[in-house]
């Protein structure tokens, strides 16, 4: 599948793929990167060739060998629940939910989660934020309000122009009321009562590995298609691998168009690692 890549990104993939002791981190966004956005969140899957590609790279992990020092990892906006629902990550695999609020690991009897604690502050907070984002979407045909542990967010895919930018001036009133920040996506809004991102995540992440591993070196591939993940591309550097998916200004080292681009990457990193020295 590698002929779907151009050269200069399967030069990189084989670099990065080099067994040369370093710990690999491949992590990965979940929606626009291995699933296409769709207007119902729930209704989200992986493409076919992107859960292929993401089993057989599970599975190589999984049997050890060369791929012994490489972990995988997805790292998303969603709740961490609703993430380990979608992307049904293969066992051993990291997952990163709420961009970072939640970590959790994927083992064969289902999912081992870090439990998120608010204050008695953050909740209050919360529950201001909530009925805040409430009335903003009251009367707004196609705005609807999507509620995580740690943070509540703005839906406009379905929404008029009118509504949706009425809703948006809604949520960030609500947010500089309550001295949150409003982060903005692909035709949402999220606020959260906690500050974190992705790319904070993949920093944490990288030295979980590394440890894990037991290597003192890491390298990350990263791969996201949203405003979001370019927190993630900001903090990585050299030896690292940055792919941005989709259209966009991005800080990102390379981009493909789609899922199944993102496919041919993990196979082409895949046979890279299998190959061994």
């Amino acid at each position: 599948m590698s002929d779907r890549l151009d050269g200069s990104l399967v030069g990189a993939l084989e670099a990065f793929g080099t067994p040369d002791g370093a710990a690999l981190l491949v992590a990965l966004d979940f929606d626009g990167t291995l699933a296409p956005l769709v207007d119902d969140p729930t209704a989200a899957r992986m493409t076919p060739g992107a859960r292929a590609a993401v089993d057989r790279l599970g599975a190589l992990v999984s049997d050890g060998g060369g791929a012994a020092r490489v972990r995988l990892a997805f790292v998303s906006g969603r709740d961490l629940d609703d993430l380990a629902a979608r992307a049904d990550p293969p066992p051993g695999s990291y997952l990163v939910g709420s961009h970072g609020a939640q970590t959790g690991h994927a083992t064969a009897q289902g999912l081992e989660s870090v439990p998120l604690e608010l204050s008695i502050a953050q909740r209050g907070t919360l529950a201001a934020l909530n009925d805040a984002l409430a009335a903003a979407v009251a009367g707004r045909e196609g705005a609807w309000v999507q509620h995580k542990p740690s943070a509540a967010v703005l839906h406009t895919r379905q929404a008029g122009p009118e509504d949706t930018a009425a809703a948006v001036e809604a949520a960030e009133a609500a947010a500089s009321r309550l001295g949150l920040t409003a982060m903005h996506g692909k035709d949402v809004v999220e606020i959260a009562v906690l500050e974190t991102s992705k790319g904070e995540a993949l920093e944490r992440l990288r030295g979980v590995v590394a440890d894990d591993v037991g290597s003192d070196v890491s390298r990350v591939l990263y791969a996201g298609d949203d405003t979001t993940d370019e927190k993630a591309f900001a903090v990585l550097g050299d030896g690292d691998l940055t792919l941005k998916v989709g259209d966009g200004e991005t800080l990102a080292a390379h981009r493909v168009p789609g899922a199944d681009d993102v496919a041919a990457v993990l196979d082409t990193l895949s046979e890279a690692i299998a190959a061994g020295p």
